[in-house]
């Protein structure tokens, strides 16, 4: 049995929606307050965690069977998600309802990212079971918005960022759980008003590069490295490529952006030794854009990067709109010279056509390939399989996201070709990454 919520009776009256019984959003600013000024109160590393559960379908249950079919789903939404936290929180914890189908759950636990997604899953899977009333049997459809607040986060801050999460994840058919991703909007600092500044970000030179070193799997040397953006707002601090991406986004300013950080990328990397790689990520905007090989072309000979050296990492989601686009684009980059990965395989559908129809050189597995396949038999046999077909047609694979030995060990015995992870480094400035290539040029990495 988890620590159970304060009783609901003894919040003021105000507070209660007298529909479900559930304090209002109020009560979160009091419980956050109080867990980050007794501290003592809390387990030990404690941290606060949120998720925002939405309905999709209540207007529909509205219009269907009627307000009190609605009701009645509302009120069963918030039975069910109260007597979970009861059973499986072991933090303090608050249940808040945000308005409309909307709730708020927050907790003060120790729990790692991994634990609150499957706190999240296990809590969806409940909401969805089928609700007996009156008027008929009814199947709610719940999304899930995840965070890990930050020190000292706002709550305003914490739902503005679950709000935006919860908006991207209603507009993905089949998803059902996203997490809010980059750092905290202050009070006074709208979405809006971050849109504006991202405008003039790289004219006052905001946006950072930063290379994340990937390594042979065959003898653990250094082959090159990953060029990830980061934000460095003259307001907010440091904030993340998902959340720089998502404002560029709604800025409608993806394009400059990734021709920015792409050029940042290729003039640093062209000092490194000969034998070492840059990849660089392209969006969906970038591959939307009708000139956008002309102008990676441009960005590579301006730089004097070799083509040969540079991997243009392409993610699944990338290549829905226009397959037969992508797979045209690819095929002019790669008659230059330049390398294709298919970046993130397995985080989303795994269509295998892409392996036949595009010209792809590299199959970069999603860091959830390979979480478990130091206990879980099954994940082996999947990468196992993976790493077969990759193999039969000659494209190599890439292991992301590896964290601790053993999991370097698999990938290794199991035939992957490189790795990239904390096992051996994190993404690192500009200067940092030149003094590990110049030591591998050495022989010393």
């Amino acid at each position: 049995m988890g620590a159970s919520q304060e009783h609901i009776e003894s919040q003021p009256h105000r507070l209660q929606d007298r529909l479900t019984g559930i304090p209002g959003l109020e009560t979160v600013h009091d419980r956050i307050a109080a867990w980050r000024t007794e501290p003592a109160a809390a387990p030990g590393h404690a941290h606060v965690h949120a998720m925002l559960l939405a309905l999709r379908r209540l207007e529909a249950i509205n219009i269907a069977y009627g307000p009190a079919a609605g009701d009645g789903a509302l009120e069963e939404m918030a039975s069910r998600v109260h007597h979970f936290a009861a059973e499986e929180l072991d933090g303090p914890w608050q249940l808040a309802r945000a308005g409309g189908g909307t709730f708020l759950l927050v907790a003060n636990e120790t729990c790692s990212r991994e634990r609150w997604q499957l706190v999240a899953d296990q809590l969806a899977d409940l909401i969805a079971r089928p609700i007996a009333l009156p008027s008929g049997v009814l199947r709610l459809s719940p999304r899930v918005a995840l965070i890990r607040a930050l020190t000292e986060e706002s709550v305003e801050s914490m739902l503005d960022r679950l709000s935006h999460a919860l908006q991207q994840v209603s507009e993905h058919h089949g998803a059902r759980v996203a997490w809010a991703d980059g750092e905290s909007t202050p009070p006074g600092h709208s979405s809006a008003q971050l849109e504006a500044d991202l405008l003039s970000a790289i004219d006052r030179d905001e946006i950072e590069v930063l290379f994340q070193p990937q390594f042979s799997l065959a003898d653990d040397h250094l082959t090159g490295a990953e060029a990830l953006a980061r934000w460095n707002h003259s307001q907010l601090g440091r904030i993340g490529a998902g959340a720089l991406f998502a404002i560029a986004e709604r800025a409608d300013h993806v394009g400059p952006l990734s021709r920015h950080i792409a050029a940042k990328a290729l003039w640093a990397a062209r000092e490194w030794p000969d034998e070492l790689r840059l990849s660089i990520n392209v969006t969906a905007a970038d591959l939307a854009f009708g000139s956008y090989v002309r102008q990676m072309l441009d960005l590579v000979r301006e730089s004097g990067f070799a083509p040969r050296r540079l991997t243009l990492e392409i993610t699944e989601q990338a290549l829905i709109s226009d397959v037969a686009l992508a797979a045209q684009m690819m095929a002019e980059l790669g008659a230059q010279g330049i390398r294709i990965a298919l970046d993130d395989f397995g985080a989303g559908f795994c269509n295998f056509r892409y392996l036949k129809v595009l010209p792809i050189h590299y199959l970069k597995l999603d860091r959830s390939m390979i979480e478990g396949v130091t206990s879980d038999k099954r994940d082996v046999a999947v990468l196992r399989a993976i790493v077969a077909m990759a193999k039969a047609l000659d494209i190599r694979v890439i292991a992301e996201g590896v964290e601790n030995e053993g999991q370097r060990v698999v990938v290794a015995r199991e035939g992957c070709a490189y790795y990239q992870g904390f096992l051996r480094a994190q993404p690192m400035h500009r200067e940092k990454f030149a003094r590990m290539a110049a030591r591998r040029s050495e022989g010393l990495v």
